[in-house]
């Protein structure tokens, strides 16, 4: 569902009772964390209870499982979930009462008002930039706020109300949620089309970049990747039309460059190259290569924003990651199980290329790979097959996150994942999956659950069918971070 921005944006102490329509989703839940953290009055409800939605009750909020027109009673405002449908009881209660509904790009943009804005983009990598640069201006001191689309691995929390006056928030390009936001640091880490379902075309998807950057405010300024030829064209029309641009990258005509760059199984170290002088080096904790532009990106918007180069170094090198980024689920007979929410054809092969390298010469890599959305699966299940056949098994099961499109399973990727038929196979079952991953695995092997968020689900179970098969107590086993 697309709610339009308010006429006029109403910050969120004056926005009274709010009531959440999907608030056990990673952006809406972080949103009412915050304002629940300023002693506003938050309810909510979602289709399913979880842990997500103990903590809101935990923390002060009323939520309720299932929709109903009667859980928006005393609600002066309404936040919804892209994820709503037009008909939603509670949605159609709050128009006929003429209560003030915001999107989730209006709340955040409400809850953001008065501080300066360092809103992270891109089509892949936002989460984990905005994590490590919230991550850095910690260990600096500043204390900022944040909300972004993963939960730490330290603190389990996607959303902080911080006494300083930094906001630090994942800029979601999705639904043009990017557009409502005045950020004084943009940062761009990479323009791959996606999400061509809300927009026109390739070129659409291209121009809203553009538009991002007119929304820094003045005296403000952009952080652009130059090794990506999207972010670099941006970065390019920005700085001819007077905008402050400053790149990082491994390319040699980078501001804030990247060299030296020694990748180990689940980290990485680089150094770092300013005004042609090296500044020092960063040890990033996180699995594969990529990291090290996320680590640049941070870097280089921190610094810019006035804090000390050694600080902001030694608060990259911290960071310990967030939930669903190459997450470590357990370790049973010699298996590994790694989680991802990597669901773009780009995403799935930068994952790919970090397992291969975690799991060294003699073991192989497991896949099972859950589409995140039909319309998705639909536009690019070439390049999603492609991408899974730098696994050496696969199993597939279908989309899920949205309305199904008749003769879009996924069936449609099995065909071109470069790989023997009999190292692929696609189950339609859910229950069936674990047992599917499970009987393909050996000792020395790193499993990796793939895609949707339900998919991280499936990692405990096949730990649970490994540990049975070898004789294992897995309450034994290590769960922590690999």
């Amino acid at each position: 569902m697309i709610i339009p921005p308010p006429p006029e944006l109403v910050p969120a102490e004056k926005l009274g009772h709010v009531h959440f329509v999907g608030i056990g989703g990673a952006g809406l839940s972080g949103i009412a964390r915050i304002m629940l953290a300023r002693g506003m009055t938050v309810s909510g409800s979602d289709m399913k209870d979880s842990r997500t939605l103990t903590a809101l009750r935990a923390l002060g909020a009323t939520v309720y499982v299932g929709h109903d027109p009667s859980h928006i009673e005393g609600a002066d405002t309404l936040v919804v979930s892209t994820a709503i449908k037009e008909d939603n009881p509670e949605v159609v209660e709050a128009r006929r009462r003429g209560l003030l509904l915001y999107s989730r790009a209006a709340a955040l943009s409400a809850v953001m008002e008065g501080r300066r804005v360092a809103a992270v983009s891109g089509a892949h990598g936002k989460t984990t930039t905005s994590s490590m640069l919230a991550v850095a201006l910690q260990h600096c001191g500043a204390d900022p706020s944040f909300a972004i689309g993963g939960n730490f691995n330290d603190t389990g929390t996607n959303a902080h109300d911080g006494t300083g006056d930094i906001f630090v928030v994942e800029a979601d390009e999705s639904d043009r949620a990017f557009l409502q936001y005045s950020p004084e640091v943009a940062v761009i880490t990479n323009v791959d089309p996606d999400h061509l379902d809300m927009y026109e075309s390739r070129d659409h998807y291209h121009q809203a970049f553009d538009e991002f950057v007119d929304c820094i405010v003045p005296g403000g300024f952009l952080v652009a990747c130059v090794d990506d030829p999207g972010a670099r064209r941006v970065a390019e029309k920005a700085r001819d039309r007077g905008v402050d641009v400053r790149t990082y990258g491994e390319s040699a005509d980078a501001d804030v460059r990247i060299v030296d760059v020694e990748v180990r199984p689940l980290s990485s170290t680089f150094e770092l190259v300013v005004d042609g002088r090296r500044v020092g080096s960063v040890d990033v904790h996180v699995a594969g290569r990529h990291h090290t532009w996320n680590a640049a990106a941070a870097y280089t918007a921190a610094v810019g924003l006035g804090f000390p180069s050694s600080d902001v170094r030694e608060g990259l090198s911290s960071y310990t990651g967030t939930r669903r980024r190459f997450e470590y689920k357990g370790e049973v007979g010699g298996v590994r199980v790694y989680d991802d929410y990597g669901h773009h054809p780009t995403e799935m092969l930068v994952n790919l290329r970090a397992a291969r390298g975690a799991v060294g010469d003699d073991g192989r890599v497991i896949v099972c790979f859950r589409p995140l959305r039909h319309t998705r699966t639909q536009y690019f299940y070439r390049e999603l097959g492609e991408a899974l056949g730098l696994a050496d098994e696969v199993v597939v099961m279908d989309p899920t996150g949205d309305d199904p499109i008749p003769g879009v399973t996924g069936a449609l990727i099995v065909p071109h994942i470069p790989l023997p038929p009999e190292r692929v196979v696609y189950e339609r079952s859910w229950s069936a999956v674990p047992e599917r991953v499970a009987e393909r695995v050996r000792p020395g092997d790193l499993v990796l659950t793939l895609g949707a968020p339900d998919v991280a689900l499936i990692g405990p179970e096949v730990l649970e069918l490994l540990a049975e098969r070898f004789g294992i107590d897995n309450s034994a086993q290590s769960s922590g971070h690999g």
